[in-house]
């Protein structure tokens, strides 16, 4: 049961707002494009996965990231952790905080109206308020958001079978001459739960060598998932999926259907924006020294300011944040590796760290107006 458990946990953190992000590129790109994606990165994540809980299996319980930086490469290895942490996780906060105000708008809009605007506001508010009071009762529920919205998706695929145009997956992307470097960051964001690996090391308790198996089932698992919500959306709506994939669904799928997926997809979202807030917020407080409510004042508008500011397409968000902020992380995991296994092992970590910083470096050169929205 323990090692199901750290499945669910893993997997669970993992399948987030990267999910909705897929099938629209999908469409751009082309299916082939992004199931070589989905593999070749979900190989890297597991083995960086990997090598952070090899390390984590034999340090003291308790660390984060940002302390493991601090034992293996010192000081400015920690400061550098906790700028990728602090930023990562405040852009993870404003793409939900976009994604949450759509599915929002999605639900009531046609029944109370409203610009999509007023909705993100509403929903950024509510948030606001459980993250300032502390409400930890939402972290429970997580999980079960997300295995909600994986029953709605298998309802999606009964429902919409007959509608599914396998043919149309094929055709997506055909011809497309734009950039191939596209999902990239979004891939990258969709399958990583590094900051987890401590949390899941210690829920194995007593059993922690089959901590090994626990990665690789937890990555193959969304892997598996995103390719049937690919398919299935895709399917059915072609060329014109939408960026959040659920409400291109409308003219094709009962509105009960729709409703439900909707209101999974908003649980999903908020219990996240809720969860990284109270993380977020923990980090500010106790490792940075910023008083309690500064803290939950940096977490709330600055994430607001830059929606307001224009960073308001989720996609650019998660794609800047995989490729940007989770590069920074996954290098130092790998260099504290090879410190940790000794120069022998450089031929393992060598490579992947080369991809991670040509992602790093691409998108700075390519993707400078997406940078400039951000900040």
């Amino acid at each position: 049961m323990k090692f199901f458990y750290a499945v669910a946990i893993l997997s669970g953190t993992i399948i987030g707002a990267g999910l909705f992000a897929l099938p629209h590129i999908t469409a751009q790109v082309g299916l082939g494009v992004v199931t070589l994606y989905l593999l070749f990165l979900g190989l890297i994540s597991i083995l960086i996965h990997l090598f952070f809980a090899e390390m984590a299996v034999k340090t003291k319980d308790h660390i984060r990231l940002p302390g493991f930086a601090k034992i293996y490469l010192g000081l400015k290895a920690e400061k550098l952790a906790l700028f990728s942490g602090v930023v990562g996780l405040l852009g993870a906060i404003l793409a939900y905080i976009i994604l949450g105000g759509e599915f929002l708008s999605g639900l009531f809009g046609e029944v109370f109206g409203g610009s999509p605007f007023i909705y993100t506001l509403i929903y950024f508010s509510i948030g606001s308020i459980f993250i300032f009071f502390g409400i930890k009762a939402i972290e429970k529920v997580e999980f079960l958001g997300v295995l909600g919205f994986i029953m709605v998706l298998f309802l999606i695929v009964v429902r919409g079978w007959e509608s599914i145009d396998f043919s149309t997956v094929m055709e997506v992307g055909e011809g497309f001459r734009g950039d191939l470097f596209l999902p990239y960051g979004a891939v990258l964001f969709s399958l990583w739960g590094a900051a987890l690996i401590p949390e899941v090391e210690e829920s194995l308790i007593g059993e922690k060598e089959k901590l090994k198996w626990v990665i690789p089932v937890g990555i193959i698992i969304p892997v598996v998932i995103y390719l049937i919500f690919i398919l299935v959306v895709v399917g059915i709506t072609g060329a014109e999926t939408s960026e959040e994939a659920i409400l291109g669904l409308t003219n094709h799928l009962n509105n009960w259907v729709i409703g439900l997926a909707l209101i999974f997809g908003l649980l999903a979202t908020f219990t996240s924006f809720v969860t990284l807030g109270l993380t977020l917020k923990k980090i500010l407080w106790y490792d940075m020294n910023i008083s309690k409510h500064l803290s939950w004042a940096i977490i709330t508008f600055v994430p607001l300011v830059l929606f307001l500011m224009g960073a308001d397409n989720y996609i650019n968000v998660i794609s800047f944040i995989g490729a940007m902020l989770l590069g920074i992380d996954g290098i130092l995991i790998l260099l504290m590796y090879q410190k940790h296994k000794g120069l022998k092992h450089k031929f393992m970590t060598y490579p992947i760290i080369m991809v991670l910083l040509l992602g790093i470096l691409y998108n700075i050169v390519y993707n400078k107006d997406v940078i400039m929205n951000i900040f």
